[in-house]
């Protein structure tokens, strides 16, 4: 069986199991050299959008998103709960977008409490590429609004919790739309996908052969 693709977690590690997308944090940038055998994914999160900074934090961005190790932007989004507020937030979120427009790449979008002001948002605008809702623990209600609009969603450690959002959302994803992390959780992303497959009562090969064809599909 193929390794498992990690989406997203902040852990740099792959290995005969595990393919993953790391996330490069914005106070990093400038401290590391892109791997060649490590795929990121690099943006500017809205806990650390800056009011008077963002541009240059999104120089920095533009930087290494060329690259071809990087396969996504992001994780950037709206958060109501830390951060800036989103009148700070926003302008930089829709940059990100732009910059993942012109180079064709997806995003990996972190959102917190702010599910109706992306939505309205997503109405509003003409973004063409992928967007992934990463870690989503959220109703199902609110999934299924986001999968109308073309959103696909990434799963984690909230998959292992009985009767938790994420499990009830996981039987209303689409396969082709569905991904799964461990984002900052000390989990074997292996883990995750056993009891995914388990709550969708499908082979664990289906399943990991599924999101690899999603990722071929987004990439």
């Amino acid at each position: 069986m193929k390794p498992y693709l990690n989406f997203h977690t902040h852990q740099a590690h792959s290995s005969t199991t595990e393919s993953s997308i790391y996330n490069l944090l914005i106070q990093e940038i400038g401290d590391i050299n892109v791997p060649d055998s490590q795929w990121i994914s690099v943006g500017v999160h809205p806990w650390y959008a800056h009011s008077t900074q963002w541009r240059t934090q999104l120089a920095q961005v533009a930087t290494l998103a060329s690259h071809p190790q990087v396969v996504a932007l992001g994780e950037c989004g709206l958060d109501k709960l830390m951060g800036p507020p989103l009148e700070v937030q926003l302008p930089v979120f829709e940059a990100q977008v732009q910059l993942a427009e012109s180079l064709q790449k997806p995003i990996i979008i972190h959102c917190v409490k702010a599910f109706g002001e992306l939505l309205a948002w997503k109405k509003r605008s003409s973004v063409s590429v992928p967007m992934v809702l990463h870690g989503f623990n959220n109703k199902p209600e609110v999934a299924a609004q986001l999968l109308q609009h073309g959103f696909y969603v990434s799963l984690g450690a909230a998959l292992l919790k009985n009767d938790s959002n994420a499990q009830k959302t996981l039987k209303i994803i689409p396969l082709e739309r569905l991904f799964l992390e461990n984002d900052a959780q000390q989990i074997p992303i292996e883990e995750i996908y056993e009891k995914a497959a388990a709550l969708l009562n499908i082979e664990l090969g289906v399943l990991n052969n599924q999101i690899w064809r999603n990722f071929a599909d987004i990439s």
